[in-house]
């Protein structure tokens, strides 16, 4: 039985969450229909410059994304703190970005008075679109519905075009942030879509990758890699972009049919910081959905999020001990 929204989210145990969403018609939806040989593929351009587009409308930060043929992952990070610092302009004019909003939150924006009665009203849906603009629910509405529309106004026709619900994953540590991250960037490389990294069209690793070789700042609409933590760096994730790619990119080596399928666990500091070891990787950046469905962390984690959240059972608990086990 699907779960309750509410009961996949707890801000209190993260603010990382990986997300699924996967299309209802045919495989080719957006790739090449096989039998007319007509191609779908500018609409994963069109999922990744919305996702793009609507970072810089929410509170929530971009960490790894891959747009597939048909479907999407994404990995968020939810920050409420900066949502909560917003005024009442920041929050209209960030909301009237997606949404018309209401009479008198139009009334206020163009500057009209409000009256007492009007004020109680208006100070409750402001509040109710901050909260809104750092939901998963929301910014992931406002990514499928806009592609759904497209394509049903490109294809002619109406109804479903995604599943009815996104699957969410609540991410509980640093290493099932980095494991889900390295899962989602090496999507097109498991699907045989691209040989690297670098090549993996419609990704954030590509982004990256690119960025470093070219001695570029960190992609803006990417949550950036911060280095080791320490007091006074700024935010983003805390460790090193250069050990992160140079990781995804032997690991997509790694899992290729042609190759022996061995991380060498020395040749990256993020390995021997976060404790895993080859084996322990390959099975999480291969098989990561297969054994985590509504978080994934290790068991000490896993058990708070499921006291936190009411479960009464938490699917992943045995694989929680064994893959992310530090060694």
């Amino acid at each position: 039985m699907p779960q309750s929204r509410k009961s996949q989210i707890s801000l209190i145990d993260t603010a990382y969450y990986h997300c699924v969403s996967r299309c209802v018609r045919r495989s080719f939806l957006c790739g090449v229909d096989k039998y007319s040989g007509q191609s779908y593929d500018h609409r994963r351009g069109w999922v990744e410059n919305r996702l793009v587009f609507l970072s810089t409308v929410f509170a929530i930060d971009i960490c790894a994304y891959a747009v597939m043929s048909n479907h999407t992952h994404v990995v968020l990070c939810i920050d409420e703190p900066l949502a909560e610092q917003w005024s009442i302009d920041e929050v209209l004019t960030r909301y009237h970005r997606l949404h018309k909003g209401t009479l008198l939150t139009q009334k206020y924006t163009k500057g009209d008075k409000l009256s007492q009665g009007e004020l109680i009203s208006f100070d409750e849906t402001v509040e109710l679109y901050r909260k809104r603009l750092y939901d998963i629910s929301w910014f992931m509405r406002d990514l499928n519905e806009y592609i759904a529309r497209e394509a049903n106004k490109e294809d002619d026709c109406t109804g479903r075009f995604w599943e009815g619900r996104f699957k969410s994953q609540a991410l509980l540590d640093e290493s099932a942030v980095l494991a889900c991250m390295a899962y989602v960037d090496l999507n097109p490389i498991r699907a045989n879509m691209a040989s690297t990294p670098e090549t993996s069209a419609h990704t954030s690793i590509e982004k990256r990758v690119k960025a470093l070789k070219n001695n570029w700042s960190q992609p803006k609409n990417l949550m950036p890699f911060a280095g080791s933590p320490k007091q006074g760096r700024p935010k983003g994730i805390a460790f090193d972009l250069q050990d992160y790619c140079a990781l995804v990119d032997t690991t997509g080596r790694s899992i290729r049919d042609d190759t022996s399928g061995f991380v060498e666990q020395n040749l990256n500091p993020i390995l021997e910081r976060l404790g895993l070891n080859s084996a322990q990787w390959l099975v999480l950046t291969t098989e990561f959905e297969m054994h985590f469905y509504y978080a994934a962390g290790s068991e000490q984690m896993m058990h708070a999020f499921k006291r936190h959240t009411h479960h009464q059972r938490l699917r992943g608990m045995g694989k929680a001990k064994a893959l992310l086990k530090k060694v």
